[in-house]
């Protein structure tokens, strides 16, 4: 099949939904540098600050995630990412309008509209525009949107608190006094439907590889679940191994300010500053050199490269991750929470990328879904949750936040990665049925 356009295109069209991921994550991850003018604001503990940045994102997610999906694998991907985008920029912005703790979280949940219309639209029309010899490597630009927007945030986050952080109130049209920080929310949402527009008028839908002219537009999500289900080996020990992983991934993203600030007295600018160097840095390493290394792989024959690049990263992290336990030193931390990034990325683009390839095209966009789903509510949901509640009932100090790292790293690290291990044999099963049924398909 022809590219629509040539692979010039097809990289341009990776660059704006990078663009889209970018702001997406940089909504998403803003809460991470925000932590203690809003635990003061409202006064709530971490366990409670930790609900507003992970649970209240993930419940989206439980809601709506699977019929926008679904859209996703029958009508327009570019139409629902380009509402998705819009969506959550606003809603983002509402986040700067919360009056208390329960406005502030039903408008979080608004935001979690961005990885619900993003994720499976993007993989999918990514997995349309390239041929699989260099999949892995679109994947993975596409996910430096990721590293890029959590950085940002916090760099960007950084600039604004240092800012706003002397301006206990302020007065704007229409709106009244709001905090000081809650400008940060009105600064990074709105630019974001600015992408929205480019979408729309630059980015062309994708032909549908592998599929017939006589398949059906749409496949029930019954028949999604009974096919997930029939192969649960495979697709179970896949998302639930990678969903357990991302717990320490997004509680390294989330806390990695507040234990520069906690365990070594940065500022929230000085720590927004160095942690988003290091997300774009370490983070947007990991992910391109994962790509590279998994399509190298692909090329020699190794079907279930995209896998076992993961089971790396999941062994590269847990010792850089036990030693935030132990750091007495800022260098040392930095470097531990730099090499903990660098590998935590390298799943970035291939969990979603392993379903692509070994889940029938109708089908993709929900089967993304169930993922992120799971990765939400197991990952988002419930990884800050956990370090949370280590530190306020375990330790019971907040400067044991690094020591809550490393404990949830020592338990969930080695489990996540037994689950994936232990269904490698039937992942590499689908993905050469999938494989030779595409092949079949086009010929």
């Amino acid at each position: 099949m022809k590219l629509e356009r040539g692979i010039g295109y097809s990289w341009y069209v990776v660059f704006v939904l990078l663009l889209a991921q970018t702001f997406s994550f940089l909504d998403r991850m803003i809460m991470g540098l925000l932590v203690g003018p809003i635990r003061e604001t409202f006064q709530i503990t971490d366990t409670q600050y930790s609900l507003l940045a992970g649970l209240a994102f993930s419940l989206f997610y439980a809601i709506m995630g699977l019929p926008l999906a679904r859209i996703a694998d029958s009508k327009s991907r570019r139409n629902l990412i380009a509402a998705g985008i819009t969506v959550w920029s606003l809603m983002t912005a509402l986040c700067g309008m919360a009056k208390g703790f329960w406005l502030l979280f039903l408008a979080r949940m608004g935001v979690g509209v961005g990885g619900a219309t993003l994720g499976p639209g993007a993989y999918s029309m990514i997995s349309d525009y390239f041929p699989k010899s260099i999949l892995a490597r679109a994947l993975s630009v596409y996910m430096v949107g990721v590293t890029l927007g959590s950085g940002f945030a916090y760099m960007l986050g950084g600039a604004v608190v240092a800012y706003v952080e002397n301006i206990p109130e302020a007065a704007l049209p229409v709106l009244g006094t709001v905090y000081g920080w809650q400008l940060t929310f009105f600064i990074v949402g709105l630019p974001g439907v600015l992408v929205a527009i480019l979408l729309m008028l630059t980015v062309r839908e994708p032909a549908r590889r592998g599929v017939k002219e006589t398949d059906a537009n749409s496949i029930p999500f019954r028949e999604v679940v009974d096919y997930l289900w029939t192969r649960r080996k495979a697709y179970g020990g896949h998302i639930i191994g990678v969903s357990i992983f991302i717990m320490v991934v997004y509680a390294l993203n989330l806390w990695g300010p507040t234990y520069l600030i906690r365990t070594f007295g940065y500022t929230r600018p000085e720590a927004g500053w160095a942690f988003g160097v290091v997300m774009i840095v370490a983070g947007t390493a990991g992910l391109l050199l994962a790509g590279t290394l998994a399509d190298a792989w692909m090329k020699r024959g190794t079907i279930d490269a995209y896998v076992r690049t993961i089971l790396l990263s999941i062994v590269g992290l847990l010792p850089c991750a036990l030693v935030l336990g132990f750091a007495t030193s800022d260098v040392v931390g930095i470097s531990a929470i730099a090499l903990a990034v660098f590998f935590s990325a390298f799943q970035g683009g291939l969990s979603g990328g392993t379903l692509q390839l070994m889940t029938p095209n109708r089908m993709r966009g929900q089967a993304v879904a169930v993922f992120q789903l799971f990765a939400n509510l197991i990952g988002l949901a419930l990884g800050p949750t956990v370090v949370a509640m280590t530190t306020d009932s375990v330790f019971g100090y907040d400067e044991a936040i690094g020591k809550s790292i490393a404990l949830s790293a020592a338990i969930l690290c080695p489990l996540g990665g037994f689950i994936l291990w232990r269904s490698l044999a039937s992942i590499r099963s689908e993905l050469k049925a999938q494989s030779a049924n595409d092949v079949q398909v086009q010929h």
